[in-house]
C-alpha cells in the first residue's frame, strides 16, 4: 500500500471513529456495528483505495497490545474465587464451538477443508465482553456475573487463538493427530512459562523506574516481549502475552506509582479504543472487495451459512451455560462455585457472549493458504459479529429488568461504605502524624476539616438510607461541573489578563481535570 493510499485509509478510520463517537451515543447501540457499517460504506466511495489488511499486521500489529491489556486489568480475586465457571466456559465451550462451526461451515462449504473450517471456527468462538459489560454495568447488574464475562473473554481467546494458530500450521504443511496433540503440549506450556519467566522480568524492571513516560513505553513493548518471541519459539505468543499481562497487572499496585498508574491507565483505554475501532473500520472497508464475489458462492449460500453459523454460536452457548452445571460440579470445588448461579443468572451470561475485535482480528489474519474462500471466511465472521451485537445487545437490558438482576442501589452503597472505610483510615494516619510531631498541628487541622467533610456527606447519605427515608443522594455531577467551570473560567481570565504564567495555568488546570465528573468518565469501548 502506497503513502498515498496509506494515509487516505489512515484519514477514513479518523473519520468513521468520529462519527461513531457522535452518534453512538445518541442512537444508544454499541460503537462495533456503527464502526463496521460506516467502514463498509466508506469503502464504496469510488476514490478509495483498495483496502487489503495484511494477515501479520493484526496478529503481530493488533493482537498483542489488546490480550495483554484484557489480562492486566482483570480482577484477581473474583477471577479465582469462580475460576471453575470462567475455565469450563473458556476451554470447554470454547472448543465445543469450534467444532460445532467447523462442522457446521464444512458441510455447508464442501470445498472447504477441515483445517481452514477450524480457523474459521476459532474466529468466531470466543466472546467479546465489551458490549455485554458495559450494559451490565451501566445498569447495576451482579458484579459477579460481570466478572465471569471478563474472565472467560480472557481466557478463551488464549485457547481460540491456539486452535486457529495450530490450523493455520495445518493448512500450511499438516500433521497427523499424534504430532497436533505433541504440538498441542509444546505450545500452551511453552506460552504459559515464558509468560510467567518474563512476567518476572518485567515486575523487576518496572519497580526501578519512577518516570511515568518510561513507564508507559515499557508496558507498550511488553505485550510485544512476549508474543514475537514466543510465536518465534514455537510457543503460544497469545498464552505467554496473557500470563504475562496477567502476573505483571496483579502486582501493579506494588510496581507503579500513583502517577504512572493514573497516566498509564488513560493511555491503555485510548489506544485499545483506537485499536479496536481501526479493526472494525479496516474490516468493513475490505468487505467491499468480497462483496462483489464472495469467495465463487452466491448470496443465498452466504445468507444460509451466515445464519446457520450465527444459529450455532449463539445456541450451543445458551445450551452450554444452562447444562454446564453439573459438569462444573464434576470438577473439585465446583459445586461451591455454582452456588448463586441459578437459571436466571446462567440466561443472560449464555446471551451475553456477543463477538467482537478478537474475532475479526483473527479473521482477518487468515492466511493465503485457506485460497479463494478466505474472503468468504471474513466476510462471514463480521456478519456473525453483527448478528451477534445487533441481535443479543439489546436484549440483555430487557433481560436484566425483567428477571430481576440490577443491583444498583447495593452497589452504590457499596461504594459509599468503601469511601468511608479510607477517609476513616486517612483520619487515623493523620492523627498518628500529629502525636508523633511528623506534622504541625495547624497543618493537621487543615487536612482534618478537609476529610472530615467529606466523610460527614457519606454519613449523612448513609444514615438516611438506614432508616429508610432518603433514598438516593442527588445527582451532583451537574453541580462539581459547574463549580469546575467556573473555576477554569477565572484561571483563564487571570491568565489573560497576565496575573499569572502559562505554567501555572496548566498545573491548576490539571488539577481542575481530575475534579471534573465529565472528564473523568471513561470512554465508551
Amino acid at each position: 500500500m502506497g503513502e498515498d493510499r496509506l494515509f487516505i485509509v489512515f484519514l477514513v478510520v479518523a473519520v468513521v471513529v468520529l462519527l461513531t463517537r457522535a452518534l453512538a451515543g445518541r442512537l444508544r447501540v454499541p460503537d462495533a456495528i456503527l464502526l463496521v457499517l460506516l467502514g463498509m460504506a466508506a469503502g464504496f466511495v469510488p476514490a478509495l483505495p483498495e483496502v487489503v489488511v495484511p494477515p501479520d499486521l493484526v496478529l503481530f500489529g493488533f493482537l498483542p497490545p489488546l490480550v495483554y491489556h484484557a489480562a492486566f486489568f482483570t480482577a484477581p480475586r473474583e477471577a479465582r474465587a469462580d475460576i471453575v465457571p470462567i475455565v469450563t466456559l473458556a476451554f470447554g465451550l470454547t472448543t465445543v464451538t469450534t467444532v460445532a462451526v467447523a462442522g457446521t461451515v464444512h458441510a455447508l462449504l464442501p470445498g472447504l477443508g477441515w483445517a481452514a473450517a477450524l480457523a474459521f471456527g476459532a474466529a468466531v468462538s470466543p466472546t467479546d465482553p465489551v458490549a455485554a459489560t458495559s450494559v451490565m454495568q451501566r445498569l447495576g447488574a451482579p458484579p459477579r456475573m460481570v466478572t465471569i464475562l471478563e474472565g472467560e473473554s480472557l481466557i478463551n481467546d488464549g485457547a481460540a487463538l491456539t486452535i486457529f494458530g495450530l490450523a493455520a500450521e495445518a493448512l500450511g504443511s499438516g500433521f497427523t493427530p499424534a504430532e497436533g496433540a505433541g504440538r498441542v503440549v509444546q505450545v500452551v506450556a511453552g506460552g504459559v512459562a515464558y509468560g510467567l519467566v518474563l512476567g518476572i522480568v518485567i515486575r523487576r524492571v518496572r519497580r526501578s523506574i519512577r518516570d511515568p513516560v518510561s513507564q508507559i513505553i515499557v508496558s507498550l513493548v511488553t505485550p510485544y516481549l512476549a508474543f514475537i518471541p514466543a510465536e518465534n519459539l514455537g510457543a503460544s505468543g497469545v498464552l505467554a502475552t496473557v500470563v504475562a499481562g496477567f502476573s505483571i497487572g496483579t502486582h501493579g499496585e506494588g510496581v507503579l506509582q500513583p502517577a504512572s498508574r493514573l497516566v498509564g491507565n488513560a493511555f491503555w483505554q485510548i489506544l485499545t479504543f483506537l485499536l479496536e475501532s481501526a479493526l472494525f473500520v479496516l474490516l468493513g472497508l475490505e468487505i467491499r472487495e468480497v462483496l462483489h464475489e464472495p469467495g465463487g458462492h452466491t448470496w443465498g449460500e452466504v445468507a444460509l451459512t451466515t445464519l446457520a453459523v450465527s444459529a450455532v454460536v449463539i445456541g450451543v452457548r445458551l445450551l452450554w451455560q444452562l447444562g454446564s452445571g453439573r459438569l462444573a460440579s464434576a470438577v473439585p470445588g465446583g459445586r461451591r462455585s455454582q452456588e448463586g448461579l441459578g437459571w436466571r443468572q446462567r440466561t443472560v451470561i449464555g446471551l451475553g457472549g456477543m463477538r467482537g475485535a478478537i474475532s475479526l482480528a483473527i479473521a482477518l489474519s487468515l492466511p493465503a493458504a485457506v485460497g479463494p474462500e478466505r474472503g468468504l471466511l471474513v466476510l462471514l465472521t463480521a456478519l456473525v459479529v453483527l448478528i451477534t451485537l445487533i441481535g443479543q445487545a439489546p436484549l440483555l437490558p430487557v433481560l436484566l429488568r425483567r428477571l430481576g438482576l440490577i443491583e444498583s442501589e447495593r452497589r452504590r452503597r457499596e461504594a459509599m461504605i468503601a469511601r468511608k472505610a479510607v477517609l476513616q483510615a486517612a483520619l487515623a494516619r493523620l492523627d498518628e502524624m500529629a502525636e508523633e510531631d511528623e506534622v504541625d498541628e495547624q497543618t493537621a487541622e487543615a487536612f482534618r476539616q478537609m476529610t472530615e467533610v467529606r466523610l460527614d456527606r457519606l454519613r449523612y447519605f448513609l444514615d438516611r438510607e438506614g432508616t429508610g427515608e432518603g433514598a438516593r443522594p442527588p445527582n451532583t455531577r451537574h453541580v462539581r461541573s459547574e463549580l469546575v467551570r467556573a473555576q477554569r473560567a477565572k484561571l483563564d481570565s487571570l491568565y489573560r489578563k497576565g496575573r499569572i504564567g502559562a505554567e501555572t495555568q496548566r498545573e491548576i488546570g490539571r488539577e481542575l481535570d481530575f475534579e471534573d465528573p465529565v472528564a473523568l468518565r471513561k470512554p465508551r469501548a
